[in-house]
């Protein structure tokens, strides 16, 4: 499927990819940010085979092997022990593990860390990264798999559970090429859910996510028959979808197999008209503001659809301004886009079961409604909304067998990022473990995981697409 959208050219990167500027960036300990491996239709999971490990006890190794199996990938596994009986009994195809001094790469190294109880295991940690953390292919992928602390049986074992995370958050600190590290807090009882986000945090689906926990719960979830295509036969309303990041969530969401209804304001008509007719999906010209607009928008997915699956809260606008200078309708307006019109369309898609069962809701929020950011309290204040309107909704959505969550991104390449002052610009650019901006496909990417029926156990999660930003937590 073809892409209309905006991709600023990163002129630093580009340079220190030439042999001059990789000679001056090791001389002077400049940053050198690497290509990212991104998705295309047909890639391989993995680009090199899987290094596998847990600590004993873990329950989690027989889902990674299955999911690893299910791809075609390769696995090497210990001689001996749970890993590799897992491994066996998945039918994944796996070698011996090498032993310390081979130079051998791997595209992802993966330790089960769930069957940890106290804080003196966490000494298997450090003994399975220590000897393989500079043994990454390109764009590699480093997970770690443990118990939720909160699901803990008792505080030693919800101790070492936390620690793992400040291990991850540093550990991916340290990883170089384009290679990043998560965590995966998996319940007891969410075990079956989890193929869809190994699927995505191991695939190059996931380029510009960095540094996240994310947590999997035993919500209702439904593996698609085709992982190519695992959003075929539901209906998608993405708001603010004419140009930018809702651009690229249309096209996302289309590839995967959903007809997709793209909305914005009728003053983005022609750019709006032309992303529907390119997704094979249809416009619909809405102001969200307006009073009547949840209605109307719900009366259009009963009618047209019976309903609707998946609702991306994209719209969003900026009026920055510091508190002092900033008027009441900069505030005003802000608000009322970004937080206060999800708000009612949620209200108005819930109270008249327009959203299906097992529907998705994710909502875009903003690393400024996290770390926050000067001239930007009316925008923050927005973005954080949606951060306690996902924490808050998520228990009544369960119940519905369905799930909202939000992303965060960080700096993404668009055009509003293009028109920042150069020194701002680059240095939002730099400022993450990736040494760059993501790209409006990486949002787009990570919104279709969430939104997948198999993300049913992902729910109240909240993401950031920021590169493993410095800012903030």
């Amino acid at each position: 499927m073809g892409t209309n959208q905006y991709v600023m050219t990163d002129r630093y990167r580009q340079f220190t990819e030439s042999p001059p500027g990789r000679f001056l960036a090791r001389q002077l300990g400049m940053p050198r940010p690497a290509s990212l491996r991104r998705y295309e239709p047909g890639q391989p999971l993995l680009a090199g085979p899987a290094l596998l490990g847990a600590a004993p006890g873990g329950r989690l190794t027989g889902a990674v092997a299955s999911v690893l199996s299910a791809a075609g990938a390769e696995a090497h596994v210990p001689k001996q022990g749970e890993v590799r009986d897992a491994a066996l009994e998945a039918g994944l195809e796996t070698q011996v593990s090498p032993p310390q001094d081979d130079d051998r790469r791997y595209g992802a190294i993966v330790f089960d860390a769930s069957g940890m109880k106290s804080s003196d295991q966490l000494q298997s940690v450090y003994e399975f990264f220590h000897p393989v953390m500079r043994r990454f292919t390109e764009s590699g992928r480093l997970l770690i798999l443990g118990t939720p602390p909160a699901s803990c049986a008792d505080a030693r074992e919800a101790t070492a559970q936390r620690a793992l995370e400040g291990f991850l958050r540093s550990a991916a600190k340290e990883l170089s090429g384009g290679a990043t590290g998560q965590i995966v807090y998996v319940d007891p009882g969410g075990e079956g859910n989890l193929e869809s986000t190994l699927r995505f945090l191991l695939s190059a689906k996931s380029a510009y996510v960095d540094g996240q926990p994310v947590f999997v719960g035993a919500g209702e979830s439904a593996a698609p028959v085709d992982w190519e295509r695992p959003l075929d036969g539901k209906v998608a309303v993405v708001t603010g979808a004419s140009r930018g990041i809702g651009e690229a969530i249309a096209e996302v969401l289309a590839r995967d197999g959903a007809h997709v209804v793209a909305l914005d304001v009728p003053a983005q008509g022609d750019a709006l008209a032309e992303v529907a007719n390119r997704v094979s999906g249809e416009a619909l010209q809405l102001d969200i503001t307006s009073p009547d607009a949840p209605q109307e928008l719900g009366d259009h997915l009963r009618e047209r659809h019976g309903g609707v699956d998946i609702v991306v809260h994209n719209a969003g606008i900026t009026r920055d301004k510091t508190l002092g200078r900033m008027s009441e309708d900069q505030w005003a307006s802000v608000i009322a886009v970004n937080l206060t019109s999800q708000e009612r369309i949620n209200d108005a898609l819930l109270s008249g079961d327009v959203l299906r069962r097992g529907g998705r809701i994710v909502s875009v929020s903003s690393q400024s409604g996290i770390a926050g950011n000067r001239g930007q309290v009316n925008y923050a204040a927005s973005k954080a909304g949606v951060i306690g309107m996902v924490h808050a909704l998520a228990p009544q959505l369960a119940e519905r067998g369905s799930t909202i969550n939000a992303v965060a991104p960080g700096f993404i390449e668009t055009q509003m990022t293009a028109r920042m002052p150069v020194v701002t610009r680059e240095a939002g650019r730099r400022m993450n473990s990736l040494a760059q901006g993501g790209q409006p496909v990486d949002v787009a990417e990570t919104i279709a995981w969430l939104a997948s029926p198999g993300s049913g156990g992902v729910n109240g999660n909240v993401v950031r697409v920021c590169g493993q930003s410095l800012l903030g937590a």
